[in-house]
C-alpha cells in the first residue's frame, strides 16, 4: 500500500470524518468532498506554502482558502483538534538538545538588560 505523502490515513480520517459539517445525513449541503479538503489544507501547512500555490487536485485555492476559513470561525478544527488530542501520545511533542540548537554568537555573551544612562547630570553640591 503507497500513501501519499501529505495525505490522510484512513483510520486517520474515520477518526474525524462525523466532526466535519457537509457529511451526508447532515443538516445543510452536503459537501463534495470532505476529505479532499482536509486534505488540501494539510498539505498547504506540511508543505509550508501560500494558498496560491495548492496543486489544482484540489480545486482553486480560494474556494478552499474561503471554507477553511468558514470552518474556523464555526469552531470545526477546534473539535477536530480535541478530539484527536485525547488519543494522542504525545511522542510527537518530545524535545532534546540535538533538536534545539543555540544562536552561533549565543556562547559567551554578557547577558542581561543594558543600565539605562540617566537623562539629566546629577549636580554637585
Amino acid at each position: 500500500m503507497t500513501t501519499r505523502r501529505y495525505a490522510l490515513r484512513n483510520d486517520q480520517w474515520e477518526r474525524i470524518q462525523d466532526l466535519l459539517p457537509g457529511r451526508k445525513g447532515a443538516i445543510g449541503v452536503t459537501a463534495k468532498d470532505n476529505r479532499l479538503f482536509v486534505e488540501a489544507v494539510l498539505y498547504r501547512y506540511r508543505a509550508g506554502i501560500p494558498w496560491q500555490d495548492l496543486p489544482e487536485r484540489f480545486g482553486h485555492f480560494r474556494k478552499v482558502h474561503t471554507r477553511f476559513r468558514r470552518w474556523a470561525k464555526t469552531g470545526v478544527w477546534e473539535r477536530v483538534f480535541q478530539a484527536l488530542a485525547e488519543d494522542a501520545d504525545n511522542e510527537y511533542a518530545m524535545i532534546d538538545s540535538t533538536i534545539v540548537r543555540a544562536h552561533q554568537h549565543s556562547a559567551g555573551a554578557k547577558g542581561g538588560m543594558p543600565t539605562p544612562k540617566p537623562l539629566v547630570a546629577a549636580k554637585a553640591d
